[in-house]
């Protein structure tokens, strides 16, 4: 029997996808993922991703606009995020965060973007998504003076930063999601700022349809695929396949507890 884990992250909404979904879940199931959260990138398109969680049970969705669109899309407000969240299957805020490896030249608007993000995760108590690239010292300042104005819980998704802001969201009492790049041979030290955290701070994510997994790497990445990262994760802490993926099943409920509920229901 399968162990069952979740694909905290992807894109279902991206055209990748289009025409597949029922097949995407099928392949989860077998592959032992049994639920994702479909990740909305740019506000505007919230009501596609919305109708796609609707639709198949085992789906989840999170709002936001990401960092490397501030500029092409309007801000968000920290109302039209709040009302979003009253959907029963929309459990998360962002992704959001800060990007100056494409986008540093929009870093003033990244920077409101992700206040106002944050102040929307307060509201609403559902974890913030956090997209880090480039900007570390930024990204540690921002996380730590909002959480000392007033708390609230965050995932550092697809993580492949610096361990000193690994160990800067962890102190706050955040989550690392581990994505298919801690996969990777050339990813030891990433592999290493994984083993020194908690495990039960840990999520696995694909980020699909981006940054397949070995061994499909260079591939279209898909929910699947989850659990090749999973058994990396299971190496990394070493742990039996089935006693992490049930570790991270309960991580995930913890930080995502308006998806824990929804399946109880």
């Amino acid at each position: 029997m399968t162990a069952t884990i979740t694909d905290s992250h992807c894109h279902l909404d991206f055209p990748d996808f289009e025409g597949e979904i029922p097949d995407l879940i099928n392949r989860a199931s077998a592959a032992g993922v049994a639920r994702m959260v479909t990740i909305c990138t740019r506000l505007k398109n919230e009501p596609a991703v919305r109708a796609i969680a609707q639709a198949h049970a085992p789906i989840f969705y999170a709002v936001g606009n990401h960092p490397m669109n501030v500029a092409e899309n309007p801000m968000a407000s920290v109302e039209q995020l709040v009302t979003i969240a009253k959907h029963p299957k929309m459990v998360g805020i962002g992704e959001t965060g800060l990007d100056y490896h494409y986008t540093a030249e929009t870093k003033a608007m990244q920077q409101e973007s992700l206040r106002i993000h944050i102040e929307a995760a307060r509201q609403t108590a559902l974890p913030l998504i956090i997209h880090a690239r480039a900007a570390d010292d930024d990204m540690i300042r921002i996380l730590t003076d909002e959480h000392k104005a007033g708390a609230y819980t965050c995932v550092l998704h697809c993580f492949s930063s610096t361990a000193e802001l690994g160990r800067a969201a962890l102190d706050l009492g955040f989550y690392l999601s581990m994505s298919g790049i801690a996969t990777f041979k050339k990813s030891q030290e990433l592999r290493d700022i994984f083993a020194s955290a908690p495990v039960d701070r840990i999520l696995v994510e694909t980020d699909s349809p981006y940054l397949a997994p070995m061994p499909h790497r260079g591939k279209r990445n898909e929910p699947a695929y989850t659990a090749h990262t999973a058994r990396t994760g299971a190496e990394v802490f070493e742990m039996d396949y089935a006693e992490f993926a049930a570790q991270t099943e309960v991580n995930f409920n913890t930080l995502f507890s308006k998806a824990a509920v929804w399946r109880a229901s």
